[in-house]
């Protein structure tokens, strides 16, 4: 007979054992390499509900490290229902969304009037801006386009903080928290999200699971088409929290019109000179897993 602490011990190992051949059989002779699945995995994989399998891949952190970044990076493929990760523990970590909040930012404007589509033209105040390009009034399709803060700070003002707080919740983004500022929570916080979420909400509005009219994610995700090669698309949005010093780049990748896979990184980033560096590191890990 045996004893319940021999069996205790064979199921654990049993279970370990199913766990790593999964693993091993959901990723290509490729892309393997060195995954393996951890508590930080684990722990990372509550931000992307129903998340079958979760992978880290270690190995790719060299992708940052070679540009001298700290950063993590997370993909999300809805046909294997997968999760893989570079840097478990910060993909599950929430940092300000910055400018990627724009795409949440414009399905709430669609969806409660205060823009009429993305060609509606938004003032963007007549103020001096850091950015030359943004002293010009502007629709969502441009606004986007070069990450234009002072007309989504419009926008946020005619939408309003007890608005938001409600769509905030809607839409299960991030923690929630828009705090007090109106114009300013997505830049400073407290708003604040994972890769791991950012990869949720957007597998979502590819596909057109979010819980808005079908007619607002149409319009986003035409305005966030970047660019296609090979029968893909890219669609993505960068973001920099200048006071958090955190960089985002953010998005998915569709081939045939279908959604391929989820995507988002985040890195350190003290200068400007490091932004270009989050959709060359960000290619590059896409490359590297056979996503684009």
């Amino acid at each position: 007979m045996i004893d319940a602490p021999m069996a205790a011990n064979a199921l654990r190992h049993m279970i370990r054992e199913t766990v790593m051949t999964a693993a091993y059989n959901s990723l290509t002779r490729r892309t393997f390499l060195k995954s393996v699945t951890s508590g930080a995995a684990m722990a990372a994989i509550s931000g992307l509900a129903h998340a079958r399998e979760t992978s880290e891949r270690e190995d790719l952190a060299a992708l940052f490290r070679n540009e001298g970044l700290e950063g993590c990076f997370s993909l999300y493929l809805p046909s294997t229902d997968s999760l893989t990760l570079v840097n478990a523990k910060r993909a599950a970590t929430r940092f300000t969304p910055a400018s990627t909040f724009k795409i949440p930012n414009s399905l709430i404007a669609l969806e409660t009037g205060v823009v009429r589509d993305e060609n509606e033209i938004i003032p963007y105040g007549g103020m001096p801006q850091p950015i030359k390009s943004w002293e010009k009034d502007m629709g969502l399709a441009d606004a986007i386009k070069i990450s234009n803060v002072p007309i989504y700070q419009e926008i946020a003002r005619r939408v309003g903080i007890e608005t938001y707080r409600r769509w905030l919740r809607t839409l299960d983004y991030g923690n929630q928290d828009c705090g007090e500022v109106v114009d300013r929570f997505w830049l400073d916080g407290p708003l604040a999200i994972s890769a791991v979420e950012q990869c949720r909400f957007l597998a979502r509005l590819a596909q057109g699971q979010l819980p808005v009219s079908a007619r607002s994610q149409t319009i986003i995700r035409k305005i966030l088409e970047i660019e296609s090669k090979n029968g893909r698309t890219l669609f993505a949005k960068t973001g920099w929290a200048f006071k958090a010093q955190k960089g985002w780049w953010a998005g998915w990748i569709e081939h045939d019109g279908a959604l391929l896979a989820a995507f988002a990184l985040n890195i350190n980033m003290q200068r400007a000179e490091d932004a270009p560096r989050r959709i060359s590191i960000g290619k590059a890990l896409l490359s590297e897993l056979d996503v684009y």
